[in-house]
């Protein structure tokens, strides 16, 4: 009996893939932004806005992880062992960061005494007591945390575009949405 192993993945993995990104990339743009404005009635909206997106960016990454569990991605692409390991390495990393990010900022703003009601709808539980010193420490490692992230998606890009332009393997087509 043989397994069929994929040559693509998924149009659901892909989807995710994109919305992930674009909704990391987002997130991210307006933490930076937000960070920089004074107070204001206009910078807690914005900042409302923030924790929406990373609530949105912590369930899109369960999906994405209960998804990634239950089919089988593409077989790997032919490449020398030391990229290979990096590959996988890299993506565990963005896995777990993925997580740590938004559960990182989710502890801060219950550290801070700021619960989060998601879309104004769902109040999410504080899971951390509110702690002023605390509160601090969690935005530094959510900031921290947040640039790892930007930092390693940005390897995994570069990474993907040697693939596609140098290599010129197709490995880019995996996940490019409309192809094959």
């Amino acid at each position: 009996m043989t397994t069929h192993v994929p040559v693509r993945y998924t149009r659901t993995a892909m989807a995710l893939h994109w919305l992930l990104a674009l909704a990391i990339l987002g997130a991210f743009a307006l933490g930076l932004y937000v960070a920089d404005l004074t107070p204001s009635p206009e910078r807690g909206q914005l900042i409302t806005w923030h924790k929406w997106a990373g609530i949105t960016i912590l369930a899109l990454s369960g999906l994405r992880l209960l998804w990634r569990l239950t089919h089988r991605p593409p077989a790997d692409a032919p490449m020398p062992a030391w990229q290979l390991r990096s590959a996988q390495a890299m993506h565990l990393a963005l896995y777990v960061l993925f997580f740590a990010v938004p559960l990182v900022g989710w502890a801060y703003s219950s550290a801070a005494g700021h619960p989060i009601v998601w879309f104004g709808v769902l109040p999410l539980p504080d899971f951390v007591p509110v702690d002023k010193a605390l509160a601090h420490d969690l935005k530094e490692l959510h900031e921290v945390l947040a640039w790892a992230l930007v930092v390693i998606a940005a390897v995994h890009i570069v990474a993907a575009l040697k693939h596609q332009f140098i290599d010129r393997d197709g490995l880019i087509d995996r996940m490019r949405p409309g192809r094959g």
